[in-house]
């Protein structure tokens, strides 16, 4: 009998901690897409800020100042991957707007190129398309983690092909790697989703779990932002 009401206590302890952990889990996914939704915001905000103003128009993307915010976000991303075990949490949350903001002043050539509608019909698909595929790679118990080399190769691949493609300006170039690079950016999204989810597991310390959910965070945004590049390249119409 006492055998028996010890085996309920440990099944009701267990569903407690089960319980316990999902609600992290879905506060901490909260916070990575908080941030993510917010960078999008940010980059947007100083795209339109950018492109509406003239004299900031002349002064970066009139002078070679442009080659300096076109490269300046990857530089971010590596300072990110090197950096982020030796930084703060609130160092982490300080370099990802700074980030978003200066993709914002890099991006705002989308606004001098393609239209407005152009801009906001694209916009909205790449949205449906990331929450699609991050929604699958939050609920999917199919391991995604054998996708990931493959993924990665592509973006490579990808990176490789467009840096090249700066000097050549190949439209037949321009429209592989589109779409090649929007496939891949799908798949990364709920590969990167899921992986978010493996290292909140993985990782239960606050302070650690605040950094995860920044560099999360910044994982979601360059896929839905590249992803939306990508789709524009393929479909806007420009002015």
């Amino acid at each position: 009998m006492f055998e028996q009401e010890r085996v309920f206590q440990r099944g009701g302890a267990a569903a407690q901690d089960a319980a316990l952990f999902d609600a992290g889990l879905r506060a901490h996914m909260l916070r990575v897409y908080n941030y993510m939704a917010s960078g999008v915001l940010l980059t947007g905000i100083v795209s339109l800020v950018v492109a509406s103003t003239p004299i900031l128009v002349q002064a970066i993307f009139g002078t070679p100042l442009k080659w300096v915010f076109m490269f300046a976000p990857l530089a971010f991303v590596f300072f990110f991957s090197f950096r982020l075990d030796k930084m703060s949490a609130f160092a982490a949350q300080a370099a990802y707007w700074a980030f978003a903001a200066v993709m914002g002043v890099s991006m705002a050539s989308v606004f001098l190129v393609f239209t407005g509608t152009s801009i906001a019909q694209t916009f909205f698909i790449a949205a449906a398309m990331f929450t699609a595929m991050s929604l699958y790679g939050y609920t999917t118990k199919a391991d995604l983690s054998r996708f990931g080399s493959f993924l990665m190769m592509g973006l490579i691949g990808v990176l490789i092909a467009s840096l090249v493609n700066l000097f050549l300006g190949s439209s037949a170039l321009q429209f592989a790697i589109s779409v090649i690079g929007v496939l891949v950016f799908v798949g990364l999204t709920a590969w990167d989703t899921q992986n978010i989810k493996v290292q909140y597991a993985d990782n239960l310390g606050y302070e650690t779990q605040s950094k995860l959910a920044v560099f999360g965070a910044l994982s979601l945004y360059l896929n839905f932002v590249n992803i939306f590049q990508l789709l524009l390249n393929l479909t806007g119409e420009r002015e």
